[in-house]
Protein backbone atom coordinates (compact mmCIF):
# COMPACT_ATOMS: atom_id res chain seq x y z
CA UNK A 1 0.00 0.00 0.00
CA UNK A 2 1.56 2.91 -0.68
CA UNK A 3 2.50 5.86 1.71
CA UNK A 4 0.11 8.36 3.28
CA UNK A 5 3.45 10.78 2.68
CA UNK A 6 3.63 9.87 -0.46
CA UNK A 7 0.26 10.46 -1.44
CA UNK A 8 -0.22 13.59 0.49
CA UNK A 9 3.19 14.88 -1.51
CA UNK A 10 1.51 13.80 -4.98
CA UNK A 11 -1.83 15.28 -3.75
CA UNK A 12 -0.11 18.47 -2.80
CA UNK A 13 1.99 18.75 -5.67
CA UNK A 14 -0.27 17.63 -8.25
CA UNK A 15 -4.02 17.81 -7.35
CA UNK A 16 -4.67 21.74 -8.78
CA UNK A 17 -3.21 20.29 -12.35
CA UNK A 18 -5.39 17.64 -12.02
CA UNK A 19 -8.22 19.34 -11.05
CA UNK A 20 -8.20 21.76 -14.15
CA UNK A 21 -7.32 18.92 -16.07
CA UNK A 22 -10.35 17.22 -15.35
CA UNK A 23 -12.35 20.64 -15.79
CA UNK A 24 -11.58 21.35 -19.26
CA UNK A 25 -11.97 17.28 -19.83
CA UNK A 26 -15.37 17.59 -18.04
CA UNK A 27 -17.32 21.20 -18.18
CA UNK A 28 -17.93 21.07 -15.06
CA UNK A 29 -15.87 22.08 -12.14
CA UNK A 30 -18.55 20.29 -9.12
CA UNK A 31 -17.62 17.07 -11.45
CA UNK A 32 -13.95 17.67 -11.77
CA UNK A 33 -13.47 17.87 -8.11
CA UNK A 34 -15.24 15.04 -7.00
CA UNK A 35 -13.35 12.66 -10.04
CA UNK A 36 -9.60 14.52 -8.71
CA UNK A 37 -10.82 13.20 -5.42
CA UNK A 38 -11.75 9.62 -6.59
CA UNK A 39 -7.97 10.06 -8.03
CA UNK A 40 -6.36 10.01 -5.30
CA UNK A 41 -8.65 7.34 -3.64
CA UNK A 42 -7.82 5.13 -6.36
CA UNK A 43 -4.33 5.64 -5.46
CA UNK A 44 -4.74 5.15 -1.79
CA UNK A 45 -6.43 1.75 -2.63
CA UNK A 46 -3.56 0.25 -4.64
CA UNK A 47 -2.04 -2.73 -2.80
CA UNK A 48 1.76 -0.65 -4.04
CA UNK A 49 2.50 2.60 -6.07
CA UNK A 50 5.29 2.07 -8.50
CA UNK A 51 8.08 4.43 -8.75
CA UNK A 52 7.16 7.37 -10.16
CA UNK A 53 9.01 9.15 -12.79
CA UNK A 54 5.93 10.75 -14.61
CA UNK A 55 3.22 11.72 -11.50
CA UNK A 56 1.14 13.64 -13.84
CA UNK A 57 1.09 10.73 -16.43
CA UNK A 58 0.26 8.38 -13.93
CA UNK A 59 -2.61 10.67 -12.43
CA UNK A 60 -3.53 11.38 -15.86
CA UNK A 61 -4.03 7.49 -16.52
CA UNK A 62 -6.35 7.03 -13.70
CA UNK A 63 -8.24 9.76 -13.97
CA UNK A 64 -9.23 9.71 -17.74
CA UNK A 65 -10.81 5.35 -16.33
CA UNK A 66 -13.02 8.12 -14.20
CA UNK A 67 -13.78 10.03 -16.47
CA UNK A 68 -14.83 7.34 -19.05
CA UNK A 69 -17.02 5.80 -16.65
CA UNK A 70 -18.39 9.46 -15.54
CA UNK A 71 -19.72 9.65 -19.61
CA UNK A 72 -20.92 5.80 -19.19
CA UNK A 73 -22.86 6.45 -16.12
CA UNK A 74 -24.42 9.48 -17.15
CA UNK A 75 -25.46 8.13 -20.96
CA UNK A 76 -26.78 5.52 -19.03
CA UNK A 77 -28.79 7.72 -16.85
CA UNK A 78 -29.97 9.86 -19.67
CA UNK A 79 -31.33 6.34 -21.78
CA UNK A 80 -32.79 5.54 -18.23
CA UNK A 81 -34.63 8.75 -18.19
CA UNK A 82 -35.52 8.74 -21.36
CA UNK A 83 -37.10 5.40 -21.23
CA UNK A 84 -38.78 6.83 -18.34
CA UNK A 85 -40.47 9.30 -19.70
CA UNK A 86 -42.62 7.01 -21.58
CA UNK A 87 -44.17 5.26 -18.72
CA UNK A 88 -47.31 6.37 -17.00
CA UNK A 89 -46.77 8.01 -13.82
CA UNK A 90 -48.90 5.82 -12.09
CA UNK A 91 -46.26 2.80 -13.24
CA UNK A 92 -43.12 4.79 -12.63
CA UNK A 93 -40.67 3.32 -9.90
CA UNK A 94 -40.32 4.99 -6.77
CA UNK A 95 -37.39 7.15 -6.17
CA UNK A 96 -35.06 4.64 -4.08
CA UNK A 97 -36.17 1.82 -7.13
CA UNK A 98 -34.59 4.41 -9.76
CA UNK A 99 -31.96 4.28 -8.00
CA UNK A 100 -31.06 1.11 -7.31
CA UNK A 101 -31.94 0.16 -10.95
CA UNK A 102 -29.07 2.67 -12.22
CA UNK A 103 -26.70 1.07 -9.85
CA UNK A 104 -27.66 -2.26 -11.54
CA UNK A 105 -27.74 -0.95 -14.85
CA UNK A 106 -23.80 0.40 -14.05
CA UNK A 107 -22.81 -2.57 -12.61
CA UNK A 108 -24.26 -4.50 -16.26
CA UNK A 109 -22.52 -1.84 -18.10
CA UNK A 110 -18.70 -2.49 -16.48
CA UNK A 111 -19.54 -6.19 -17.02
CA UNK A 112 -20.34 -5.68 -20.03
CA UNK A 113 -17.37 -2.90 -20.43
CA UNK A 114 -14.94 -5.94 -20.17
CA UNK A 115 -15.78 -7.97 -22.93
CA UNK A 116 -14.36 -7.84 -26.76
CA UNK A 117 -17.15 -6.35 -29.14
CA UNK A 118 -17.93 -9.68 -31.04
CA UNK A 119 -18.25 -11.32 -27.18
CA UNK A 120 -20.83 -8.89 -26.15
CA UNK A 121 -22.97 -8.70 -29.05
CA UNK A 122 -23.27 -12.45 -28.71
CA UNK A 123 -23.73 -12.40 -25.45
CA UNK A 124 -26.53 -9.21 -25.94
CA UNK A 125 -28.40 -10.92 -28.57
CA UNK A 126 -28.61 -14.37 -26.98
CA UNK A 127 -29.36 -12.74 -23.18
CA UNK A 128 -31.14 -9.53 -23.92
CA UNK A 129 -32.79 -10.65 -27.66
CA UNK A 130 -33.45 -14.10 -26.76
CA UNK A 131 -32.23 -15.43 -29.77
CA UNK A 132 -30.58 -19.02 -30.34
CA UNK A 133 -26.99 -19.68 -30.83
CA UNK A 134 -27.61 -20.88 -34.35
CA UNK A 135 -29.63 -17.42 -34.91
CA UNK A 136 -27.01 -15.26 -33.85
CA UNK A 137 -24.21 -17.11 -35.77
CA UNK A 138 -26.64 -15.98 -38.72
CA UNK A 139 -26.90 -12.78 -38.05
CA UNK A 140 -23.39 -12.05 -37.40
CA UNK A 141 -22.01 -14.11 -39.93
CA UNK A 142 -19.85 -16.32 -38.21
CA UNK A 143 -19.64 -19.87 -36.78
CA UNK A 144 -22.02 -21.14 -34.86
CA UNK A 145 -18.55 -22.44 -32.62
CA UNK A 146 -17.71 -19.14 -32.19
CA UNK A 147 -21.09 -18.00 -31.00
CA UNK A 148 -20.94 -20.68 -28.47
CA UNK A 149 -16.82 -19.88 -27.19
CA UNK A 150 -18.06 -16.02 -27.38
CA UNK A 151 -21.22 -17.04 -25.06
CA UNK A 152 -18.95 -18.88 -23.01
CA UNK A 153 -16.59 -16.52 -22.71
CA UNK A 154 -18.92 -14.00 -21.74
CA UNK A 155 -20.50 -16.35 -19.16
CA UNK A 156 -17.52 -16.41 -18.04
CA UNK A 157 -16.05 -13.01 -17.58
CA UNK A 158 -19.74 -12.19 -15.89
CA UNK A 159 -18.55 -14.90 -12.98
CA UNK A 160 -14.99 -14.00 -12.26
CA UNK A 161 -16.54 -10.90 -11.92
CA UNK A 162 -19.05 -11.91 -9.64
CA UNK A 163 -16.23 -13.71 -7.63
CA UNK A 164 -14.10 -10.46 -7.52
CA UNK A 165 -17.21 -8.94 -6.03
CA UNK A 166 -17.76 -11.38 -3.08
CA UNK A 167 -14.17 -11.44 -2.20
Amino acid sequence: MPSNDSVHSLYSDHHNWLNRWLRSKLGNAADAADLAQDTFVRLLQRPEQPPLNTPRAFLRTIARGLVIDHWRREELQRAYLEALAHVPEAQAPSAETRELLMELLERIARMLDGLKPKVRRAFLLAQCEGLSHKAIAEQMGISLRSVERYIADALYHCYLLRFEDEC
